[in-house]
């Protein structure tokens, strides 16, 4: 069975390239790119890679719309900034060998500021059997609809993200604004004074005590207040649109 591979990629310059080299092992590279300014789509397109514009306005879409190009039996899903150790590697052309199981959770390995590797081990559904995967939903959270029997793999997807506190920022500044439009879009309740340190509080816990961010020292007091400043500055912006909103309508 042949693979198609699935790359989401917006201004990806600096990873397009050693993460199409890591998916040599894929019988087809798609790169579905989000409106790129840089190069992403020339050096992806000269490594091969069939590129597909996507203006659509969340990640369901944009994975649904990859999933439309794919021309083999299985896909796997790969962010930019992700890579396949070689143990996961050779677990994924012996799965797709597989007649018993539909789709495959793949653990990933998390690593911040700089190699500062992350304590908690993520689970992500990323490699189909086309033909059982109907769909992604969720405007904000994209979650797969797929019929059949999922298992996981023991290698790792490596994700090397946050590199340094000011592609961080710039990273908050870029998506803030995408995702509190589409909370807006999917009538968000009001934001009212007290949401604001509850979902910054929320997400320090998760991350810092939930996810063991205390392991990882600085590192993990530093990405865990990240965190919850990340998230102000999402739900700042929504309480921004929201009263705009109102604005119109009156």
């Amino acid at each position: 069975m042949k693979i198609s591979a699935i790359i989401l990629a917006k201004n990806e310059i600096d990873n397009i390239r050693d993460c199409i080299d890591n998916l040599s092992f894929c019988d087809e590279i798609i790169v579905v790119d989000n409106g790129s300014t840089d190069n992403t789509e020339k050096i992806a397109e000269s490594l091969g890679a069939k590129v597909f514009i996507d203006s659509t306005v969340n990640f369901s879409e944009s994975r649904n719309f990859g999933l439309k190009h794919a021309s083999f039996d299985w896909v796997l899903y790969i962010d930019a900034d992700e890579r396949c150790d070689e143990v996961l590697k050779g677990e994924i052309l012996k799965a797709v060998k597989n007649d018993n199981i539909s789709a495959y959770y793949l653990r990933r390995k998390n690593f911040y500021l700089g190699n500062y590797e992350w304590p908690y081990i993520e689970k992500m559904l990323r490699l189909f059997r086309k033909g059982n995967l109907k769909r992604w939903e969720g405007k904000i959270h994209e979650t797969p609809i797929v019929e059949g029997k999922t298992a996981i793999f023991d290698g790792f997807l490596i994700h090397k993200t946050h590199k340094n506190l000011e592609s961080m920022v710039e990273k908050t500044a870029a998506w803030s604004s995408i995702e509190a439009e589409l909370r807006l879009r999917a009538n968000h309740p009001k934001m009212s004074w007290w949401r604001f340190p509850r979902v910054m509080l929320s997400a320090f816990v998760n991350s810092y005590i939930l996810q063991g961010g205390y392991k990882a020292r600085g590192t993990g007091l530093i990405e865990s207040i990240y965190q919850a400043f990340s998230i102000f500055i999402t739900y700042a912006k929504l309480w921004e649109f929201q009263n705009k909103k109102n604005e119109i309508i009156k």
